[in-house]
């Protein structure tokens, strides 16, 4: 099997990988860089468990190949974070019961994440038009506007705190 190097820009961090031509960036970010957040739900990308961030756009991963995103800044659910501090978007989840069983919860959280990068204070119908391509079988969605709604209440708050 033909193995080709490829340098992904993954979490701030320059990684570099020998994957066949056609590996998936799902694969490579679970199998060759342990980054297991991001789930595979469906293969086909109707349910958006496998969804990263690629220069703060949403790319389904099940259905990416990898080596077409060298040159973008890809973001994992495990990269919202930083130096142990959980984003606003991650600490919503947890607070407010958005994240049950868990496994939409990476793909919901990155949806999320750009959302409120594009608008920090996005009404109802554009959170639900937002995360409209995410499939979730167990909060029945009501706990997951609660979520984002937690999150764009705690993010202005955290901003405020690091400016002092």
């Amino acid at each position: 099997m033909n193995k080709e190097i490829i340098r992904l820009q993954v979490n701030g961090e320059e990684r570099e990988v020998a994957v066949p031509a056609y590996k998936l960036l799902l694969d490579v970010l679970r199998e060759d860089l342990g980054l297991t957040g991001s789930k595979r739900g469906c293969d086909d990308s109707s349910c958006g468990c496998c969804a990263v961030l690629v220069d703060g756009v949403p790319v389904l991963s099940c259905v990416a190949i990898a080596s077409s995103y060298q040159d973008g800044a890809i973001t994992t659910v495990e990269g919202l974070g930083v130096a142990g501090q959980l984003d606003p978007v991650q600490e919503g989840y947890a607070e407010a019961g958005g994240a049950q069983c868990g496994f939409c919860t990476p793909g919901f959280m990155i949806a999320t994440k750009a959302l409120l990068d594009r608008n920090p204070n996005p009404g109802i119908d554009e959170i639900r038009e937002a995360l409209s391509s995410n499939l979730c079988r167990c909060t029945g969605y009501m706990q997951i506007y609660e979520s984002v709604k937690y999150a764009i209440e705690k993010a202005p708050a955290r901003a405020t705190a690091g400016a002092r």
